[in-house]
Formats: C-alpha cells, sequence, structure tokens
C-alpha cells in the first residue's frame, strides 16, 4: 500500500483522479464479494431463496387484513363461547397474518397471555426430534434404516426395529409409561437413560410385529431422543439448543429439566377446567423424559421455527420433504397418516394437510406447517379443554377458496380430541 502511495503521488493530476477512482471501485468490490453472501454483488440465490421470494409477492396486504379481522372475530368468540386460552400466530406467504393472546397465563396471579408466553408444547415436541435425527442422516452418522441396536448397544429387540419404524410409530414397542409404572419410584424424575436401562434389562412385550402396522407411541420418540445423545456426544437438551433453537433464531425456547425447576418461572400454567374453576395440572415423574415431548416454546419462537424449515436453516428442503411423505399404505390408517414427527391429513382434493397436536398436563396445541405456500397456523393453550377442535374454521378462513374441504374434514386425530399425548 505504501508503495502504491508513493506511485501515485508522481502521476498527473488527472492521471492521480482516475488512478484513485480505480482503487475506490476496487476496495468496494472487494467489500461486496466478502460481505454477507445474500448482500453480495456476486451472489447468486438457491431455489429455495427464489422460491420463497416468489411466495412473498403473493402476499397481498389488503386481503391479509380481511383475514385478519376474520380469525380475530372468531378466536374472540372462541374464548367466550368455548373458553379458548392461549396464544395464536398465523402467516401466510411467510408474513404474519395475525397473532393475539387471550386469557390468563396463570388465574392466580391473573397474568395476561401474550404472543410470547411459554407453553409445553407436549407432543409437537416431537417435529423437533424428527429433524434432530434428520440432521444426524445429512452428517452421514446414521440410516433410517439402521437396526436401533446398532446405536444403542445391548437393546433386546432384532434388525427388524430400526430408526424408521421409531419415527414412523411402527415399531410395536410398548408404552414406556405403563411399563416404568411397574418397576420405578416416581417420586424421582425419570430420563431417558433410566427408561433404556430398564428396556435392557426387562425387555418389555412387543405389542406387535414390527412395522406391521401405525400405532402412536412415545416410546419411539423417547429412544429417537437417546439416539441423538449417543451419536452427538450431547445432552439432548443441549443438542436442541445448539442445533436447532439457536439456528432458527428460537431464543425464548427449551427443553424443560425437573431438575430445574426455576426454568419455569415465566411460564404459563396448564389447567384443566372443572365447574369450580381451573385446576391446575400437577407434574410427574415422566416429565424428566425428551423427544416425545418436554419442549416450552412460543408462538413467536414457533414462527421462526417454521421459517427455518422453510429456509433450509436446520436440514436440506429435499430432506424434509420425505419427512411430509405419507409413510403407511394401511387401509385403516388412510387418509390419515403420518410422516417423520407430523402427522398428515389428505383432503378429497389430493392435498395433504401436515400438522401436529399436542396434549400435555393441560396445555393442548395445534401447528399446522404448509409447505406449499409457507403458511403456518401455530395456537398454543394452557387449557384442556375442546375449544381447537373448531380449528377446521381457521384452515377455512385462511384458504377460503378450500372451505368446503376443510369443513369436510376434521384433521385432529381421536386421541387429542379424547385425551393423550
Amino acid at each position: 500500500m505504501k508503495r502504491l502511495i508513493e506511485y501515485m503521488n508522481q502521476l498527473p493530476k488527472r492521471s492521480k483522479v482516475l488512478g484513485l477512482v480505480g482503487i475506490t471501485l476496487f476496495i468496494g468490490i472487494l467489500i461486496l464479494a466478502n460481505s454477507h453472501p445474500s448482500q453480495s454483488f456476486f451472489y447468486v440465490k438457491t431455489i429455495t431463496e427464489k422460491r420463497n421470494d416468489s411466495l412473498a409477492n403473493l402476499y397481498n396486504p389488503e386481503i391479509a387484513q380481511q383475514k385478519s379481522i376474520k380469525l380475530d372475530t372468531f378466536f374472540t368468540k372462541l374464548r367466550e363461547k368455548s373458553g379458548f386460552n392461549g396464544a395464536v400466530l398465523i402467516t401466510q406467504y411467510g408474513k404474519i397474518i395475525y397473532k393475539k393472546g387471550f386469557g390468563y397465563s396463570n388465574y392466580f396471579t391473573k397474568s395476561a397471555i401474550n404472543t410470547h408466553t411459554h407453553f409445553q408444547l407436549a407432543s409437537v415436541s416431537k417435529q423437533f426430534t424428527a429433524v434432530a435425527i434428520m440432521q444426524l442422516k445429512e452428517k452421514g452418522l446414521l440410516n433410517y434404516d439402521d437396526a436401533i441396536y446398532k446405536h444403542i448397544p445391548g437393546f433386546p429387540y432384532d434388525s427388524s426395529l430400526t430408526i424408521r419404524s421409531l419415527l414412523t410409530h411402527r415399531s410395536g414397542l410398548s408404552d414406556y409409561a405403563y411399563n416404568m409404572d411397574k418397576v420405578y419410584d416416581k417420586k424421582i424424575p425419570l430420563t431417558n437413560q433410566k427408561v433404556v436401562e430398564m428396556m435392557i434389562r426387562l425387555k418389555p412385550h412387543i405389542d406387535y410385529r414390527p412395522n406391521a402396522k401405525f400405532s402412536y407411541n412415545n416410546t419411539n420418540y423417547m429412544l429417537l431422543a437417546y439416539i441423538v445423545e449417543k451419536l452427538s456426544g450431547l445432552g439432548f437438551r443441549e443438542y436442541l439448543k445448539k442445533n436447532i433453537f439457536e439456528p432458527a433464531g428460537m431464543l425464548e425456547s427449551f427443553v424443560y429439566d425437573p431438575m430445574h425447576p426455576e426454568m419455569l418461572k415465566t411460564a404459563a400454567t396448564g389447567y384443566t377446567p372443572r365447574r369450580g374453576g381451573p385446576v391446575v395440572s400437577e407434574f410427574n415423574h415422566l416429565d424428566g423424559v425428551t423427544g416425545d415431548k418436554g419442549i416450552y416454546s412460543t408462538v413467536e419462537d414457533l414462527y421462526h421455527w417454521d421459517m427455518a424449515l422453510n429456509e433450509e436453516k436446520l436440514i436440506k428442503y429435499s430432506t424434509l420433504e420425505e419427512a411430509f411423505t405419507p409413510q403407511h399404505t394401511t387401509p385403516k390408517v388412510l387418509p390419515k397418516n403420518y410422516g417423520f414427527g407430523w402427522r398428515l391429513t389428505q383432503l378429497e382434493n389430493g392435498d395433504w394437510l401436515t400438522y401436529h397436536t399436542g396434549w400435555w398436563h393441560g396445555f393442548k396445541n395445534y401447528y399446522l406447517h404448509n409447505p406449499k405456500d409457507n403458511s403456518a397456523i401455530i395456537i398454543l393453550g394452557n387449557m384442556a379443554n375442546h375449544a381447537l377442535a373448531k380449528v377446521n374454521i381457521v384452515q377455512s378462513i385462511l384458504y377460503p377458496e378450500k372451505s368446503a374441504l376443510f369443513m369436510k374434514d376434521d384433521p385432529l386425530p381421536a386421541e387429542f380430541t379424547l385425551g393423550g399425548n
């Protein structure tokens, strides 16, 4: 640089000016070339980025406002007539069109719910476990058809039990909660490690021949979380924080640890409705198990999650597409189906709804992820009533051109309306 300055001082005035202009342009180009890739002059957008931009261009503020008014009317009435208590965030074309909180996060303190209130996601947590497995698959650390015993030494079942059979609820394994009730001191929080040790020691019965049919079971996702720990060398809580929450911008989310109850200081309390007033749903020894439940998050963070999936921040879009593919062909399952961590329901026109529900300790949730138009319906509640049974009305407001299809079909699984996780 010193020699360059000396050379410039020896040039005629006009040449010196032109030289300075050239140097300035050259430095500017270097800065652009080394800036953030998406802001670089030389940057070429990926297919996914082009797709997201195309969808964003479909956003119409006036139509979004009309839908927002209808959504607010619906949820206000749902609060008044059905006792809905929770937070809502709804998007289309990647843009938030409606968000609001209803009711109390704590009926004793009368703390109002807002879009940053923490809720236990219950079984909506399963999709995070599935994505963690998909991340390890992309890194070459596992294959979906690996036998479980390959990653859990001593696992007492044969090669017909695979990672894929866990992801799709086709393992035939019995429910760990039922098995542990017989042999475990309920005063001590369970862990995935303790459940696995019990399975290795006692070899609980298989409910049906592996891969013969679909049967929703929390044991599957508990085992998947344990495999994530073994292959990553990190505790499941730490793995999600480092590899999913932080990259996705989910700075309000965490996996509950019963050894640190202070984590729930600002979280909503789960309730069961009773004639005399809401009753607090108490925690129990099962709350230490992760993978099948346990994540606390907000509707704002789930919006970040939704966009992270659309923008390939966590896994490739092609990897995610397999998770959204129906994995079951038996007539009893159709048109209800399951992918990897997502429930699927087929409408009469052939479209598939990609969603999940969750119910645990008074928390009752619904999350629909539509990758076709980057839309989402995120509803988190802390009152275990039947308010969300009318979620198809929300879908018909978001997609008025398909309202007849939604009104004919109830996408909620039976165990969500009757009880369960």
